[in-house]
């Protein structure tokens, strides 16, 4: 009924809840809309990134410690609540790379990841307050070195790398599962850009699937290690190689990618100045890494002007990662 001349409109009342508080005002459908849209493309990112590393709820599941029916909810997204802890969790399960896990947190939460967290969460990464000291004052020390050096777990996941190792890989592209920032044998295995940088490409992939096998045999039922297995298998080319070529190779040369007086590869830098380098992988671990499960690699550049030992077939005395 319109209100009379003269008189003050009256005031709509408020909703109030059955606890006498103001209710909240009305959703905006346009919100609503935005929300469904995310759930949406997470489902289908969550499920496509599942289908890319051909694992089942069930082996995703495992990774997270958790049911395979609880998972499939996470996959269908009835979840509770969203927190940072499940999805950098569900990021590491399903191997995303920076950009992937972005979009994760956007899908899920609307927002970006919070970088200070993401260390507190990562499972591998030691949250005692003096480890953590520890790795940041070798972090420094790192940086200080000129040749490319990294800390790698016996996945050969890397941890630390310094500013040497950046700069050597720095004009590689973005790719999904294979950064060298990420993984120094996925890098090398599956990345299109490694043959730029890693001379005499199949050279140093014979090495590292040999380095693979190494691993499996140490930890055969690491998940990550096993789907880079999974994933050569994949390619006909790799696989071959893996199941014909590297037996033999590892009864000349040894199973493992580094040792000391080990095989000199190529290697091509960046920098013109540096360009084609003889390159020898050096293990230098110190006692506070080895206690945390840590290795130290060094790529040590050799000018080949000065000439260098050529990869050897024959050699047995092979330092073991």
């Amino acid at each position: 009924m319109p209100d009379r001349p003269g008189t003050e409109p009256r005031r709509r009342r408020e909703p109030v809840d059955i606890g006498g508080h103001a209710a909240v005002g009305r959703t905006d459908p346009r919100d609503s809309l935005a929300a469904k849209i995310r759930a949406r493309r997470l489902q289908h990112f969550l499920k496509g990134r599942r289908d890319h590393l051909s694992l089942s709820q069930e082996e995703v599941a495992e990774r997270l410690e958790i049911s395979g029916r609880s998972y499939g909810n996470w996959e269908r997204g009835r979840v509770k609540e969203w927190t940072d802890h499940k999805l950098y969790s569900l990021a590491h399960a399903l191997e995303m790379s920076e950009y992937q896990t972005d979009r994760l947190f956007r899908y899920a939460v609307d927002r970006a990841p919070q970088p200070a967290l993401r260390a507190m969460f990562h499972r591998d990464r030691p949250t005692d307050p003096a480890t953590a000291a520890f790795l940041g004052d070798y972090g420094v020390m790192m940086d200080a070195l000129s040749l490319p050096t990294f800390v790698i777990d016996h996945r050969w996941g890397v941890k630390m790398a310094n500013k040497a190792y950046h700069d050597l890989l720095k004009g590689v592209r973005n790719h999904p599962t294979a950064m060298p920032a990420d993984n120094f044998l996925r890098f090398g295995l599956f990345h299109p850009d490694a043959p730029t940088v890693l001379v005499d490409h199949p050279k140093w992939q014979l090495a590292m699937l040999a380095q693979l096998s190494s691993s499996l045999e140490r930890h055969d039922e690491d998940t990550v290690l096993r789907a880079i297995r999974r994933d050569v298998h994949r390619h006909p080319a790799l696989r071959d190689t893996y199941l014909k070529d590297m037996p033999d190779w590892v009864l000349g040369c040894g199973a493992d990618l580094v040792h000391h007086e080990g095989s000199v590869r190529e290697l091509r830098h960046p920098d013109p100045r540096i360009g084609l380098q003889g390159c020898r992988l050096v293990e230098e671990t110190p006692r506070s890494l080895q206690a945390l499960g840590l290795m130290r690699i060094t790529l040590v550049l050799v000018d080949l002007d000065d000439g260098y030992m050529p990869e050897r077939r024959g050699s047995h005395h092979h330092h073991a990662v």
